[in-house]
């Protein structure tokens, strides 16, 4: 990246060339055709980075990004012109208006985990909001990364949309540089760097963090049903995702049938030898693996029940599921796999005896980003979506509400600042700048000296 990158976009955008409609709709309309002729290279990229199956590569990333285009396009138009809002009776013949107006130039920090969507999902509502961009992806996928450089370059000139790499050198020296918005994707630690540093040259940030995740499984529930999605949102990207079912509480009654379950949806998903399997990808490096592999290694008396077979040559670990017994009072909430987000194939398992038991154990620790419950009962269903908070999450499902483009996506506290896609994603790339065009006509009331009569005015409010 050439130096003082930030003011050279900085100049293309005060040329106003970003702002208009037309502009904003050809750029979506580049990007989708430029993702399609290189469909291909994304996911054979993916598939060398992450051992992503291009049916999942597909699922997964290119085509959630490709749906988030056509309905940004719908939108745009709403929001590329001023929006109309009422006055209140004491500003009587006045109108008012919010105009969604560019930051300037946007940062885009994204992750190593799904590093196409996570790229290009900021990048779409950036555009849209009428932005000039800089994307920096993950260094630890290069494959990705050259082709996320590619695709880019070829569709856009760099002075409005271009790609830096490098680690966080590159980073740190971008925000010192002060880009007008900076949207990052990632874990909580560098979530904290990335935050102190852009607060002390007051620009403003989204923060997409992570966090444990858990899920729930009631007395009540299908277990047919949520083994096979538990299993799939779980195990999906190797569990390198960051709303992935992070442990299981299960009620005791479900308990031993739930896991049965889930030891025959892994055979059926992965067959008899998962670290051979086309459909399982690896972990994204040699620490990430060891710190895995590390993360089983508790006290013996805590049972793997399935799984724990790995290949390191490979970075591969297969599905793993421990059963830690009865979540009260546990010793094994202390240890590092129920410390940290675990972020490969291992699935704790806890059974509870009461729905509150579960409450007041999610509610003791940090925020969530992403609530999975499992159950028909609709009473359980209000206690947890009511009594708990956490960024977003499904009812009998599992990671499918990040893929409905007319839902914000986002964490809260700990699991993130912000949130984004569809209209969430124009809104957070643009300040809603209020306008009030006042009249010319206007009783003198307002003004000095106020020893007037008020003729009962402030029996308005």
């Amino acid at each position: 990246m050439p130096k003082k990158v930030i003011q050279q976009q900085k100049d293309f955008f005060y040329t106003h060339q970003t702002l208009s409609l037309h502009w904003r709709k050809q750029a979506l309309l580049k990007l989708k055709q430029g993702i399609l002729k290189y469909e291909d290279k994304i996911l054979q990229s993916l598939n060398l980075d992450l051992g992503k199956h291009p049916t999942e590569g597909f699922m997964s990333e290119i085509s959630q990004v490709l749906m988030e285009i056509e309905h940004t396009l719908k939108l745009l138009p709403s929001y590329t012109k001023p929006k109309k809002v009422k006055s209140p009776l004491t500003h009587f013949m006045g109108k008012s208006q919010i105009i969604y107006e560019a930051y300037g130039v946007v940062l885009i920090i994204s992750p190593w985990n799904y590093p196409f969507s996570l790229s290009i999902s900021p990048l779409i509502g950036a555009i849209a909001g009428g932005n000039c961009a800089i994307v920096k992806p993950s260094e630890y996928t290069t494959y990705t990364q050259q082709v996320i450089q590619e695709l880019l370059s070829a569709c856009f000139d760099p002075q409005f949309i271009s790609v830096a790499t490098g680690d966080s050198q590159i980073v740190e020296q971008l925000i010192q540089e002060k880009p007008d918005y900076v949207f990052f994707t990632g874990s909580v630690r560098v979530g904290k760097i990335i935050s102190s540093m852009c607060s002390k040259n007051l620009i403003p940030y989204t923060l997409e963090l992570g966090g444990k995740s858990p899920c729930i499984v009631d007395e009540s529930a299908n277990l047919l049903l949520s083994a096979k999605r538990i299993v799939w949102g779980k195990f999906l990207n190797a569990g390198q995702t960051c709303i992935a079912p992070d442990y299981l509480l299960v009620h005791h009654q479900q308990k031993s049938k739930l896991i049965a379950l889930l030891q025959e949806e892994i055979k059926h998903f992965f067959g008899k030898f998962p670290l051979t399997s086309q459909s399982l990808g690896h972990l994204i490096s040699k620490a990430h693996f060891q710190r895995a592999i590390q993360l089983l290694d508790f006290n013996p008396s805590f049972g793997i029940v399935y799984g724990g077979e790995y290949d390191e040559a490979k970075q591969k670990l297969a599905p793993t599921l421990i059963d830690f017994g009865m979540l009260k009072n546990n010793p094994a909430l202390e240890i590092n796999l129920m410390q940290e987000e675990i972020f490969s194939p291992i699935l704790p398992i806890f059974s509870y005896e009461t729905l509150q038991e579960c409450i007041e154990f999610i509610r003791g620790r940090q925020k969530p980003l992403a609530l999975y419950v499992f159950t028909q009962n609709k009473h359980h269903q209000q206690s947890i979506l009511h009594h708990l908070s956490f960024g977003g999450g499904c009812v009998n499902d599992c990671i499918l509400h990040i893929t409905n483009p007319h839902l914000p996506f986002g964490g809260v506290g700990d699991s993130g600042i912000g949130a984004y896609h569809g209209k969430y994603s124009i809104e957070t790339f643009t300040h809603q700048k209020s306008i009030y065009f006042s009249p010319s006509l206007e009783p003198p009331l307002r003004y000095p000296p106020y020893d007037k009569p008020f003729f009962g005015l402030s029996k308005l409010y």
